[in-house]
């Protein structure tokens, strides 16, 4: 929900007088950001198949969690918005 608001957020300002695009991640950049999303399912993933048990990956997503929102707060409160497009930890 906190990302889902950050995207209209930048988009309504982006909408007042920003530009167009965003602009492009570096090659290291766009990594991260696959990486950053993919690594939120491995808890999950490997409880399934049964790798960790349910403790291990209960608090393992929460802590990938918790994280997340850290990252999420400080891209939506902290960064302007030409930062906070090119900011690497953020969903798509």
């Amino acid at each position: 929900m906190i990302e889902q608001h950050a995207a209209l957020r930048f988009a309504w300002l982006r909408s007042k007088g920003g530009s167009e695009q965003a602009p492009p991640l570096s090659p290291a950049g766009r990594l991260l950001f696959v990486a950053y999303n993919v690594i939120w399912w491995v808890p999950i993933v490997l409880a399934v198949v049964g790798v960790l048990s349910y403790r291990a990956a209960f608090f393992s997503f929460l802590a990938i969690t918790v994280f997340r929102a850290v990252a999420n707060l400080y891209r939506n409160n902290v960064l302007p918005v030409e930062a906070a497009q090119r900011f690497p930890l953020r969903s798509p």
